[in-house]
């Protein structure tokens, strides 16, 4: 963990409200420097261990996400063995190859150009997973709504993310799995969802665009297409892209 006098979170002397001022120009400059920054990372790690403490501050970011009703349900699993690690890139290329049957064929060759995972070259992955039995069958603010639990814990992933991204450290979301082979390989009882899959370590350099967008599977959409006012479809007028 950092040292007191340079972590920036709240302790128990706080008042319970308290100023909300807004970040100085250049906080703010670095928060959207990690937003616009962060990469899915897959070929570029390098062979570099993760110091414990490095690890820790970005677990600790990612415990620090909000959570519906605090409920706080991920738990994750640092995995550095070799032999879990090749059993979980046996279930990747099992996954990959029920993947690329269901595309057209003609952007199965596209696909198998693509380099999807980092699962044996990253130091570590991470497995982040979200306890749907936590609190019991509801929780506060889950009872109309069952899956905000899943989504807080996505919330969790993407601290992770940017917490690594400040760090320097690059990350790579492996989805093309069976959920089932995971829990499996990991020994993850039932009740525990698996929510991501994630490589990561230390990068020489990473896509200055997504990747995927460098090699021209997809692009960004336009943000003004996206954004309505009042109503599903309804354009907002005052929409400007950054």
């Amino acid at each position: 963990m950092m040292a007191d006098d340079a972590d920036p979170r709240p302790n128990d002397a706080d008042e319970a409200l308290g100023p909300n001022a807004p970040f100085t120009e250049a906080e703010r400059a670095a928060v959207y420097r990690a937003i616009y920054t962060r990469r899915d990372v897959r070929n570029e790690f390098l062979n570099e261990e993760l110091p414990q403490d490095v690890l820790m501050r970005i677990l600790d970011a990612a415990h620090h996400a909000p959570s519906v009703g605090f409920m706080q349900p991920w738990n994750f699993i640092v995995i550095r063995d070799s032999a879990v690690r090749g059993a979980v890139h046996e279930a990747f290329l099992r996954g990959a190859a029920a993947e690329e049957a269901q595309l057209d064929p003609s952007r199965r060759a596209h696909y198998r150009s693509l380099k999807l995972e980092g699962i044996l070259k990253a130091p570590l992955n991470i497995c982040v997973t979200c306890d749907r039995t936590r609190h019991g069958a509801t929780g506060l603010g889950r009872t109309l709504q069952p899956d905000t639990d899943i989504l807080s814990t996505a919330c969790a992933v993407q601290n992770l993310w940017l917490a690594a991204r400040a760090e320097g450290v690059g990350v790579g979301w492996v989805s093309i799995m069976r959920e089932a082979e995971l829990r499996e390989i990991l020994h993850i009882p039932e009740g525990i969802a698996v929510v991501a899959y994630l490589c990561a370590g230390y990068v020489e350099q990473a896509y200055r665009r997504p990747e995927l967008e460098v090699k021209r599977w997809a692009s960004r959409l336009p943000l003004e297409e996206l954004v309505f006012e009042d109503r599903w479809g309804s354009a907002c007028a005052s929409t400007n892209p950054p």
